[in-house]
């Protein structure tokens, strides 16, 4: 993907394909603000939110179909309700404390949290006003994300792969086109085109609740992504030089030709001072005074990174994220505004639910971290002073001194951390399990290794006896076997089922309102590279009409259709459909021949809601005649006789059947128009906000970029950029 600067054509970014994102970009859209860029890959089938000032995905998800086309709509339809809510300031932001930004020295996945302002995450969720990303992939695949972020519709019944789709800013409407395979006739694969509209009243009814629970559910998405990426810098700060006390213990029973156990071993140098000459050569040959060191300095840097990352930004993502799920269940609970959107008061309940057991499972964590620190700082320290005497080094006075809690200390902790354990062998190669942290942090099924022991705790015990308490819905439930990964693993799970059901209500809700065919193309007859531009849709908003744009070949001229509905299903517009024709303007080109169809129409596009901008070329294409860019204005296509030439259309026929019947206008441009030289122009892409145009070459290399509205009667100021490669 490369971004350039309209003025100038200067590089902003580009963003090579790789490995994470992948590799075939399918179809690109602008968020209405112009802020971010959403763009479908089709070889790894995921979307990817995109920064417009930096090339870095502020947001990614996956989706079940390769992507054909996106359309990213804003509603625009104003009411007190949505007025009040636009305005209110949002009460998270004064009830809950601000997330801290992650820290910048972890890898790459963090950076959108770990700005110093976390107006990273503002610009990610936007304006409040909602606006829609509408994607249609293959096979019928229609899906509607609120913010770019959150699936609010699953939309079935759709056949055939998508090609363009609009939804009406009044969320009323959304048409679609789609293309049909249909290789029954035996020539070259057709493919029809048919244009359905689908009723997506629902959205339109409900719209204050459905940019409430979007918004909220946009929020837990992003408390996810953050809860994600903190756990991702706490796996980066536990070091594998942690594990080299178990691996050199392991070694030294698979080595060692005595009988002792290891823990004997260590219990005997604690006691009389003197270690076996096995256990010497493990301490001073292989472990050393100065690894020693250096291991308990990792140890301690390690546990510190990571104990700070659990208490700022574990505990606080996830005490937000309870906050949001506790409003979302309460907007359930008020179920005739929320039911009939599919939000569901059990499934956020599970969700609560789970969310508590990742929060005890990080408290978990914390004890074990806070119990590990202290107990190697008195082993290491012990340690130390036997290996300093055992090279007859000088010990420092203070260093000597071991009161007899200490000794109780170590020996605890050898006695419960330095037992051989063979099964352990089989499950992970090594027989001791001395650090305790690595476990809670690894991403696998496996239970952990040395689970907490609850043996004596009070409140365990009280819960076994009592028979009430055990079921209480009140009580988070404990996997003491399980790691933080796997519960939050079980967390997103859970929340992920509760905020799909409104997905699959709205989306059963939209059905077909009306279903055309338009017409066939022949695979043969096309051979410029297929930029499926055309058909086109155009969403009016001031007056809620869908046009729709394509072409007919007939006799080796493409006229250009419009067909116009309005979004209301209820409400026709009189004249449903034209077809026009583009006389000869050019008085010189063609003055021998009296035909008046001059010019086919290669690519038309709506410059905005009064005007189209078309890329035309002589039907009689001979060397050196040069295509043509022009604007063409819809009152002059729509005039008032046209109310006579009333169009009826006959369903069970496809529209290029019946062309004979549709009224055709014959167009002749006064001045709205102007040659492309030297360029063999296929494509053309509009800004009507910014008054541009941008002409692209039927061979995709070069692209002519041209203001539309210049007022000098001299020559029309043009910018231009050749790619070459």
């Amino acid at each position: 993907v490369l971004l350039h600067r309209l003025a100038n054509f200067q590089r902003v970014w580009s963003l090579p394909p790789n490995e994470n994102t992948g590799k075939e970009v399918t179809a690109l859209a602008w968020r209405p603000d112009g802020k971010i860029l959403a763009f479908g890959l089709s070889d790894t089938k995921r979307i990817i939110l995109c920064d417009v000032e930096k090339p870095e995905s502020l947001h990614s998800f996956s989706v079940d179909s390769s992507i054909t086309y996106m359309h990213w709509m804003e509603v625009t339809e104003e009411s007190s309700v949505l007025t009040s809510f636009y305005n209110a300031e949002d009460e998270s932001n004064l009830l809950l404390p601000k997330l801290p930004a992650l820290p910048k020295n972890y890898s790459t996945t963090a950076k959108i949290f770990s700005e110093e302002k976390s107006d990273e995450i503002m610009k990610l969720l936007g304006d409040v006003r909602l606006n829609a990303l509408v994607l249609g992939g293959s096979s019928g695949f229609i899906e509607i994300y609120a913010y770019g972020m959150f699936k609010i519709a699953t939309v079935t019944g759709v056949a055939g792969s998508c090609r363009g789709l609009c939804l009406s800013s009044d969320l009323k409407s959304l048409s679609v086109i789609t293309e049909i395979q249909d290789s029954s006739d035996g020539e070259a694969e057709m493919t029809y085109f048919q244009a359905s509209k689908l009723d997506t009243s629902l959205l339109s009814s409900y719209l204050p609740e459905v940019t409430r629970m979007a918004r909220k559910f946009t929020h837990i998405s992003t408390l996810l992504q953050y809860i994600r990426l903190s756990l991702t810098c706490m796996c980066e700060a536990w070091e594998e030089i942690l594990m080299q006390m178990d691996s050199r213990l392991t070694k030294f029973v698979q080595e060692k030709n005595t009988t002792t156990s290891v823990q004997d071993e260590f219990m005997q140098l604690l006691l009389w001072g003197k270690a076996s000459l096995e256990l010497q050569a493990l301490l001073m040959n292989q472990l050393t005074v100065k690894g020693l060191k250096k291991l308990g300095q990792s140890i301690e840097s390690s546990y510190s990174s990571i104990q700070k990352l659990v208490i700022s930004h574990l505990q606080s993502g996830s005490e937000a994220l309870l906050y949001h799920l506790s409003e979302l269940k309460g907007m359930a609970l008020w179920k005739q505004k929320y039911e009939s959107l599919g939000l569901d008061a059990s499934g956020i309940e599970e969700a609560i639910t789970a969310v508590g057991s990742f929060i005890l499972k990080a408290n978990e964590l914390l004890q074990v971290i806070d119990s590990s620190m202290k107990n190697f700082k008195a082993f290491f320290r012990w340690l130390y002073v036997a290996m300093l005497r055992m090279s007859e080094d000088h010990v420092l006075p203070e260093l000597n001194k071991m009161t007899q809690k200490d000794i109780t200390f170590v020996a605890d902790f050898l006695t419960e951390h330095f037992n051989e354990a063979p099964e352990l062998y089989n499950r992970k190669g090594k027989y001791f399990n001395v650090e305790r942290v690595g476990q809670y942090l690894k991403d696998e099924d496996d239970d952990l290794v040395s689970p907490p022991n609850t043996e004596g705790n009070q409140w365990f015990n009280f819960l076994k006896s009592s028979t009430h308490l055990k079921e209480s819905p009140l009580l988070f439930p404990y996997y003491p076997e399980k790691s933080l990964h796997f519960v939050k693993r079980q967390m997103e799970g859970v929340i992920d089922q509760c905020l799909q059901k409104p997905a699959d209500v709205i989306g059963k809700s939209v059905h077909q309102a009306v279903c055309m065919s338009l017409y066939k193309t022949s695979q043969s007859e096309d051979s410029t590279p297929q930029l499926f531009k055309l058909p086109f849709l155009w969403n009016d908003k001031t007056s809620n009409i869908h046009y729709v744009l394509f072409t007919i070949l007939e006799n080796s001229v493409s006229k250009i259709y419009i067909l116009r509905r309005h979004t209301d299903t209820s409400r026709s517009v009189s004249n449903g459909i034209l077809a026009l024709e583009f006389g000869n303007f050019l008085n010189n080109s063609i003055s021998e021949s009296s035909d008046s169809r001059c010019y086919s129409c290669l690519d038309a596009h709506f410059y905005d809601d009064e005007t189209v901008t078309v890329v035309l070329k002589e039907s009689v294409e001979q060397e050196g005649k040069e295509r043509i860019l022009a604007q063409l204005p819809l009152s002059s296509v729509y005039t008032d006789e046209d109310q006579d030439r009333e169009f009826i259309w006959d369903c069970t026929k496809r529209l290029d059947e019946q062309s004979g019947e549709i009224p055709t206008h014959t167009v002749f441009l006064e001045n709205q128009w102007r040659v492309l030289e030297n360029m063999k122009a296929q494509y053309v892409a509009v800004n009507g906000i910014r008054k541009v145009s941008c002409v692209l070459s039927s061979n995709l290399r070069h692209v002519r970029v041209f203001e539309m509205d210049v007022e000098d009667d001299g020559e029309v100021e043009e910018e231009e950029e050749e790619e070459i490669t």
